[in-house]
């Protein structure tokens, strides 16, 4: 069971700060003070992978690396492994929105400054930190991540099924030859990815010290061009080429004819079960290190998940297979102990979902730009054991969801609809439709209430972080400093007061 608290959705890169993407350094500690300035003491993020092309936190080139971009620049100045002058042309990008293109050529240049400067300038802490890093992941994810982006910019950034056959294939020879040949290559990608963890560990113990809940996030599948499926092949539906036989999607339905067509490649259950569930457990307890709650994306594919045969083009072809059910979190229970993890569970899900997540006491999702235009559910009834929200990351903002904005799919009738029925759950104004939804989510029973800090700012669709289906411009809005007023702390700490959310003491 989940304590009654109220949060913020807010990913990383959206942080305010002056070197061009949000960081988790002193913008990330200086946020968790302003969310107790809330009364806010849970902070939801995406998941924190390397991107790559599209920027989609989504599609990570590694479930267990850290995204190199959110090492905080400041920090590295203070340790000594850059100085101001070398820094500056950060200092020149936009503050209002992440330019991908023009930030991480710059910024990876100055990370691997950084790490060659690391053996000789790093302080003894972070030489000890160093140490400990190696000897707890080197064995497991890191040196293969490594192995990985070496062979990614060798051969021009294309997926690795597409790289020559012998590492592809990963023979033995030719990565005995890159492991010579590129052994300096090899250690600064360690050394960044320490300096990534290195920080992390920062943020976690001053988010613990100020009793702020981090709340990450995990998709449930991983993409095809990713250390993960390149170094563990047999844990997927993949040929000896390394291209899947089957991919990832959702079923024609009332919003799609011909149903969503991921991509993913799918698991292979059976030798995930033969192996006792060991990477899906390795998985979790590096999220756990990361976060103390793991939100896990598609929760209904351990049930049961949609296989589309890879060449169909659309997912019509799929057919429903049975996940591992209750037999992952077992496994994952027996060695982690309770699972500090969120299902979601939007969308169709079916009895045998809902009692899986419950058989093992999951808590679940709303989201109430969903649910308040649904007659059939009452926002009064959700379970204490349950997260609900404004919206999420894949949703408008709520002013821009309330209003409508260009290229909305809803004709102009269901946008009026939406919001007679906004305004009838609520009781609000439309002039301050963001307010009462959130009113009306800290009011539910869901032991945790979150809100974007986009309604929390009132600002309509030129804020959105992602529009689904789209691979442009998303990902890239950000906070400025100026935003988080005190005016607005203080409205939205007596909002969490009002509905029992603020922490004692």
């Amino acid at each position: 069971m989940i304590v009654r608290q109220a949060g913020v959705s807010l990913h990383i890169t959206s942080l305010p700060g002056p070197y061009g993407i949000g960081e988790i350094g002193r913008h990330a500690r200086a946020f968790i003070d302003r969310m107790r300035d809330m009364n806010l003491t849970v902070w939801q993020f995406l998941p924190t992978g390397p991107t790559a092309y599209g920027d989609s936190p989504y599609q990570p080139l590694s479930t267990f690396a850290g995204n190199e971009m959110l090492i905080d620049i400041g920090e590295l100045i203070d340790d000594g492994l850059l100085v101001d002058e070398e820094v500056r042309e950060l200092t020149t990008l936009p503050e209002r929105f992440v330019d991908y293109g023009a930030l991480i050529p710059v910024k990876t240049r100055l990370l691997e400054l950084a790490a060659t400067r690391f053996p000789e300038t790093a302080s003894p802490d972070l030489e000890t930190f160093y140490g400990r890093f190696l000897a707890e992941h080197d064995g497991k994810w890191l040196h293969d991540y490594a192995l990985f982006r070496i062979l990614k910019a060798r051969f021009d950034e294309r997926p690795w099924p597409e790289w020559p056959e012998e590492y592809r294939h990963r023979g033995g020879d030719a990565l005995r030859q890159l492991e010579r040949s590129a052994g300096l290559e090899i250690e600064r990608i360690k050394i960044v990815q320490c300096l990534f963890h290195y920080q992390w560990q920062g943020l976690r113990d001053y988010a613990r010290k100020k009793s702020v809940c981090l709340f990450g996030d995990m998709p449930i599948y991983i993409a095809l061009d990713s250390s993960d499926a390149w170094a563990n092949r047999d844990m997927l539906q993949l040929d000896e080429e390394g291209r899947p036989s089957h991919v990832a999607g959702v079923p024609p339905d009332y919003f799609s004819e011909d149903g969503q067509l991921w991509g993913n490649p799918l698991y292979d259950w059976e030798n995930h079960r033969k192996t006792g569930y060991r990477w899906w457990i390795e998985r979790l307890r590096a999220s756990a290190q990361l976060a103390d709650l793991v939100r896990i994306d598609h929760f209904r594919g351990f049930e049961a998940y949609w296989s589309v045969p890879a060449e169909s083009g659309t997912a019509r072809a799929g057919t429903w297979e049975p996940g591992p059910g209750d037999a992952i979190f077992d496994a994952m229970e027996e060695a982690l102990g309770e699972l500090p993890i969120v299902a979601e569970d939007l969308g169709v899900i079916t009895p045998e979902v809902d009692a899986l997540r419950e058989r093992h006491g999951i808590p679940g999702m709303h989201v109430l730009q969903f649910d308040v235009v649904n007659e059939n559910i009452d926002v009064c009834d959700f379970d204490e054991n349950s997260v609900c929200y404004t919206g999420t990351h894949d949703n408008d903002t709520t002013v821009g969801w309330f209003n409508g904005s260009p290229g909305d799919i809803r004709s102009r009738d269901e946008i009026v609809a939406t919001q007679q029925a906004a305004l009838r759950v609520t009781g609000g104004k439309p002039e301050t439709i963001h307010l009462d939804m959130i009113r009306t989510a800290f009011a539910t029973r869901s032991g945790i209430a979150i809100a974007p800090m986009q309604d929390y700012l009132g600002l309509g669709s030129e804020a959105r972080i992602n529009v689904p289906g789209t691979s442009s411009k998303n990902w890239r809005w950000r906070v400025l400093d100026t935003e988080l007023t005190d005016t607005v702390c203080d409205n939205v700490a007596a909002m969490a007061a009002a509905a029992g959310r603020a922490p004692a003491g």
